[in-house]
């Protein structure tokens, strides 16, 4: 009987233990590596990237946010480093409606070979992002697309919570075989409308849950659906649409979302090569 009681006790001990431990790992994580902004290799391997792009280099940026003058610029500067072909903002530039000014200026310092395209964010006044935008020779996309290259079109939509995105209007330029890299803010968007006829899409909005339990569970996206409608699915990193497009989600660029930290949501900026071939992910 004692040596029962004793087992419980030591039990208990060993669960508050460990409680407290992995309590302290994430208080530290997002103390220090959830502070660092990761630049992510991904790899894309589709047979409709037209051959003279294999490898393509795409820099995908979203949800800066709030984030300093100081460590946008380290951005810009860190991407002009890596040889990057075409940049792609995936609007969220400031907080509340702010002037998106400044991002945009020090966004659009990044050299690249096919320019920098971009679209709105819920948290964006498109009207004086997009004016920013194209007074730093930035192109907004709004239900709107464009060919990048040959056979390459680049289509954007509006936010989903502020506007009307409408993907049919978006690609409607495009020929079929054509690749079609869709920029949506919102990943939602992807269970609304077909997609049947996109190649690849790019998103931001949820910041990788924000806060989760070692980066597998986001406690938040289940307790509500104020962020995304559809759970863990367009938590971070690779998903797809209702018909089957691949779709990747970034974490985001802002080291913060207003005074909320980062816990195992490491904010990103990401790196997409993509390849003319087929190969599973």
């Amino acid at each position: 009987m004692c040596l029962n009681r004793l087992s419980r006790k030591t039990a208990k001990i060993i669960c508050i233990v460990i409680l407290i431990v992995m309590a302290l790992i994430h208080i530290v994580h997002a103390l220090t590596f959830d502070r660092i902004i990761q630049y992510k290799e991904v790899s894309f391997y589709s047979p409709d990237v037209p051959i003279e792009m294999n490898g393509y280099r795409i820099a995908f940026v979203a949800d800066t946010h709030n984030i300093s003058e100081k460590v946008l610029t380290g951005v810009a500067e860190e991407l002009n480093g890596r040889q990057i072909d075409l940049l792609i903002l995936g609007g969220d530039f400031s907080p509340y409606g702010n002037e998106p000014r400044q991002s945009i200026e020090i966004l659009s310092r990044t050299v690249t070979t096919d320019g920098i395209f971009g679209v709105e964010g819920n948290h964006d006044n498109y009207i004086d992002l997009f004016a920013a935008m194209e007074e730093h020779s930035v192109t907004p996309l709004s239900n709107s697309g464009i060919y990048i290259r040959d056979k390459f079109y680049l289509a954007g939509v509006e936010d989903l919570w502020n506007r009307s995105p409408c993907i049919e209007s978006a690609t409607e330029g495009s020929n079929p075989g054509d690749f079609i890299l869709l920029i949506s803010h919102n990943p939602d968007v992807t269970m609304q409308q077909d997609t049947s006829n996109i190649s690849l899409v790019l998103s931001g909005h949820t910041h990788g849950g924000q806060i989760t339990f070692f980066g597998i569970w986001a406690p938040y996206f289940t307790i509500r659906k104020s962020i995304t409608d559809y759970g863990q699915r367009f938590a971070s990193g690779w998903a797809s649409s209702l018909d089957g497009t691949p779709v990747y989600v970034s974490n985001g660029t802002a080291i913060r979302y207003f005074h909320v930290p980062r816990v195992f949501a490491k904010p990103q900026v990401i790196l997409i090569t993509l390849h003319n071939e087929s190969k599973e992910r």
